[in-house]
């Protein structure tokens, strides 16, 4: 009977897998492995259906925000279109006193898409920064996206200027006199059911020349 011969130390026993390396069932990691994801059919329906959706909603918001902005009720635009002398003249006896009369014509521009109805139309007359006098003129309407023109006549009458009269005199002497002219309209946007109160505000910087009845020039900006 043949016995099998003993192995040396150090040689491997062909019928014992080697630890360097192990079987290809025992591999967790295959060079050539790769994983399927299987996707249920009633989620990927719904996947497909909230892709339609989404094109629906973006244009639904594009939509309603586009609405939103044409509907925002916007304040009227003032300017002053026209401004008429009449009569300047600034008095120094018994006390510094000032008289004006002029013609204005006052544009109103309603940028909405709804009728302007405005209740008065203000127009304050000062001197450096203090107020001589306002004349108010009566209300009316603005269609949609239209523009109106008001006109207002303002009287001051011998108005004391007690505390610049000082000043007052140097411009005469110097013969231009800076006035200051804020125009401002208050009035209401019938939005369907709701009434929306709106204001327009202009300030100008009006220079007059009392000795020729003239405007030397005037500069008007927004508020």
């Amino acid at each position: 009977m043949a016995k099998a011969a003993p192995h040396s130390v150090g040689e491997r026993d062909p019928l014992l897998p080697s630890s360097a390396s192990p079987p290809p069932y025992l591999d967790h990691h295959p060079a050539d492995s790769y994983a399927v994801l299987l996707v249920p059919v009633r989620l990927r329906r719904r996947l497909r259906r909230g892709g339609r959706c989404l094109a629906p909603c973006l244009v639904a918001l594009f939509l309603l925000a586009l609405a939103g902005f044409l509907l925002w009720p916007a304040d009227p635009d003032v300017s002053l279109a026209r401004l008429r002398l009449e009569h300047v003249s600034v008095t120094a006896r018994p006390a510094v006193a000032v008289t004006i009369s002029a013609a204005l014509k006052v544009r109103v521009r309603n940028p909405d898409l709804f009728a302007l109805d405005y209740s008065r139309l203000d127009v304050d007359i000062g001197y450096r920064g203090k107020q001589l006098g306002r004349v108010t003129s009566g209300g009316g309407r603005v269609r949609a996206r239209a523009v109106s023109y008001v006109d207002a006549d303002l009287q001051l009458d011998g108005i004391r200027v007690v505390g610049d009269a000082i000043y007052l005199l140097e411009d005469l002497a110097r013969g231009s006199v800076p006035f200051d002219a804020v125009v401002e309209v208050d009035g209401h946007l019938h939005l369907f059911f709701l009434s929306v109160p709106v204001k327009g505000r202009i300030s100008c910087a009006v220079h007059v020349n009392p000795h020729n009845q003239t405007i030397l020039h005037q500069d008007c900006y927004p508020e």
